[in-house]
């Protein structure tokens, strides 16, 4: 139990204060430093944090630290969850002195640490000897060394800035002529100092906070990252919007040479590509292959993602991972020579034998965009609940137009199939399609034959238009089927 005074009494699990809506606030304000993790007991993101999560508690606790890690079941606690607008778990915030903001480091101990180093000590850690330099750097596998005798300099103060700004990594300033000399700088610089690749980069851009962070942030990711919990944040909270991901297995016997190859292209786009890999031997991240559409058969093998806006997805010519074809797969990218790839499985022979038509991506011209016919199309997700709670009901609409020359009932599976005309952002998404015009009109009406029934036989005009309660169901569905739809919603 925690000594303090308010009424009602917190309990600890592993470490973590247990908090909820009788006892939050007494302990909020009773402790200067709080962590607050808002979870869901089904999330898999959350039960991965668990374990770090508590491992950093223990931590601070036999540190004697004034911080404090806690945690609220956001599915017990809707008040809670509501006052602090949590929208998905695990959400952590922070609390300093009562006032809370966005935890926004990453997900593994270290991570939760360094975050909380940075938020509840100096922007820059003043360190003026060898010893004290040991201390500070000490478990860190990035850290920032500005070094200025002058201390009020301009840059100086930009170096300080940038260090305020920074929530990921942890900085030292340093006035110290013996330290500037052992650690091989000079007086007006910056250092990334690192426990991988090149093990340092030295800053020489100009000295405003915006460029340093910038320089930072791109410094202190490995040439080749692996993705993976603890990584997810860096990857895609990041500035850079261009990854380029390559798919193995870490147990193959050539790991290490295509990894190499891999990354001596890495270093040529560094600051405009993150080179990524993803272990193919990971339960975690089948769904990840699942959504390019791989097979262990086509591993080794390369694709490339932009997250900066419409998400798009590039194939390399050939899987052959050397490092002249790496460097034509993304060169080819940025020179704007590579077109972007569209998944489609093939035609199956009897894909218009039953009432409701297979679509998929090879045949979708052919059939969905025939201005002869009105055309609605399901697209769904084999693992989505609410796709298989309409399944029966689709069937049966399937079979009350089957005899209509003018009316198509089909589905597409949009976990293996693509198209240009379409982005699928939740499951499942129905949209009709005119004919003569190939106007796309949205479905958000209710799933019952019925409400189907007479969209179709309005032309689209009863149960069209966003709906709150289809909204509620989607949030639903993310939170139900939440590892198998992580892997798209990160990507």
């Amino acid at each position: 139990m925690y000594n303090v005074s308010f009424a009602a009494e917190v309990t600890e699990e592993k470490d973590v204060a247990v908090l909820t809506t009788e006892n939050f606030q007494g302990f909020i304000d009773s402790n200067e430093f709080v962590l607050v993790e808002f979870y869901a007991p089904w999330c898999g993101h959350c039960k991965a944090l668990e374990p770090e999560y508590a491992k950093a508690a223990g931590q601070l606790k036999e540190e004697g630290s004034s911080i404090k890690l806690a945690k609220v079941d956001a599915t017990e606690e809707s008040d809670l969850s509501e006052k602090f607008e949590v929208r998905g778990y695990p959400t952590l915030k922070f609390f300093k002195n009562g006032v809370p903001r966005d935890y926004s480091g990453g997900r593994d101990t270290k991570g939760i640490l360094a975050w909380l180093e940075k938020k509840t000590g100096p922007a820059a850690v003043t360190v003026a000897t060898s010893e004290e330099y040991e201390t500070f750097k000490a478990g860190k596998d990035v850290h920032v060394v500005g070094f200025f005798t002058d201390l009020e300099s301009a840059n100086a103060k930009a170096f300080l800035e940038a260090a305020d700004l920074d929530d990921d990594v942890t900085y030292a300033v340093t006035s110290s002529a013996d330290l500037i000399k052992q650690l091989e700088s000079k007086d007006g610089s910056v250092v990334v100092f690192k426990e991988f690749d090149n093990k340092r980069d030295n800053y020489d851009g100009e000295f405003s906070a915006e460029a340093i962070t910038k320089f930072v942030a791109a410094s202190s990711l490995p040439l080749v990252i692996e993705f993976g919990e603890d990584t997810a944040q860096k990857i895609f909270g990041g500035d850079i919007k261009v990854h380029n991901l390559l798919f193995i297995k870490k147990d193959d016997e050539n790991f290490a040479t295509v990894h190499g190859e891999f990354q001596k292209v890495a270093a040529q786009f560094k600051g405009k590509c993150l080179f990524v890999f993803i272990d193919a031997t990971k339960e975690a991240n089948s769904r990840i292959m699942e959504y390019f559409g791989l097979k262990d058969d086509q591993l080794p093998t390369m694709r490339i993602i932009t997250l900066d806006g419409e998400m798009k997805k590039y194939k390399p010519e050939t899987d052959e991972i050397t490092e002249a074809n790496t460097l034509a797969f993304v060169s080819g990218f940025f020179d704007g020579t590579l077109k972007p790839h569209l998944m489609s499985e093939e035609v199956p022979e009897d894909w218009d034998a039953a009432p409701v038509k297979v679509i998929v991506g090879k045949n979708f011209n052919d059939v969905v965009l025939d201005k002869s016919k009105n055309v609605l199309v399901e697209f769904y997700a084999p693992w989505c609940g609410h796709c298989k709670q309409l399944a029966p009901i689709y069937d049966e609409l399937g079979e009350k137009y089957k005899d209509n020359a003018d009316v198509v009932i089909a589905k597409m599976d949009a976990t293996k199939n693509e198209v240009e005309e379409v982005k699928v952002t939740s499951f499942p998404t129905l949209k009709y399609f005119k004919k003569e015009t190939n106007e796309v009109i949205d479905y958000n009406g209710g799933r019952t034959l019925e409400d189907l029934s007479a969209f179709i036989d309005s032309d689209g005009k009863s149960g069209a238009g966003p709906s709150d309660e289809d909204l509620e169901e989607d949030i639903e569905e993310v939170e139900e089927e939440d590892e198998a739809a992580d892997a798209k919603d990160e990507l």
